[in-house]
């Protein structure tokens, strides 16, 4: 299997924490490439918790000469945090983003500056024009806090409309 203009696919990746777990995702990294994914993603914690794990195993996919793409979550975030985010991934030479809502942590009630990921694409566009390609997420099936397909393909369509390039499937 290998990606091709009629199936795309890519790999998501949770930062790494230890030496050890970067060890694993370049071991894992170095077998899934053989596959011929056209990315790899690296999650974001809620808030930007896991920011800087997040940029540091994007940088060693992308210094394996690997497309990566950094998750950016707007739960928890204000928009200074997600403007410095994302200065610090041009400053990186990160061109590729996958904007997504996030899940809210359990016992949080703090939902950031942004309720939905089209208010941060919004914000990106806004924010830095057409400099990073921006995935968002889109399902298969509707999302389970959606009501009704209609309601979330509606949400779909607010992602593309507010300057989203492209979208992958999340279940």
């Amino acid at each position: 299997m290998t990606g091709s203009a009629d199936r795309i696919f890519s790999f998501e990746f949770f930062p790494p924490a230890t030496p050890e777990g970067v060890a694993k995702l370049r071991a894992t990294r170095e077998q899934l490439e053989r596959l011929g994914p056209k990315f790899f993603s690296v999650t974001f914690g809620a808030g930007g918790s896991t920011r800087d794990r997040t940029l540091a195993a994007v940088l060693e996919i992308q210094g394996a000469g690997q497309r990566a793409a950094p998750h950016i979550s707007c739960i928890g975030s204000t928009r200074e945090s997600i403007r410095a985010t994302l200065a610090a991934y041009r400053e990186h030479g990160i061109g590729h983003l996958v904007a997504l809502r996030g899940d809210l942590p359990s016992g949080t009630a703090d939902v950031g500056e942004f309720r939905y990921a089209n208010e941060l694409v919004e914000f990106i566009r806004a924010a830095t024009g057409d400099w990073f390609h921006v995935e968002v997420a889109a399902y298969p099936e509707y999302h389970p806090q959606s009501a009704s397909p209609r309601e979330d393909l509606a949400s779909f369509k607010r992602k593309i409309d507010a300057g989203a390039d492209s979208a992958i499937t999340q279940y």
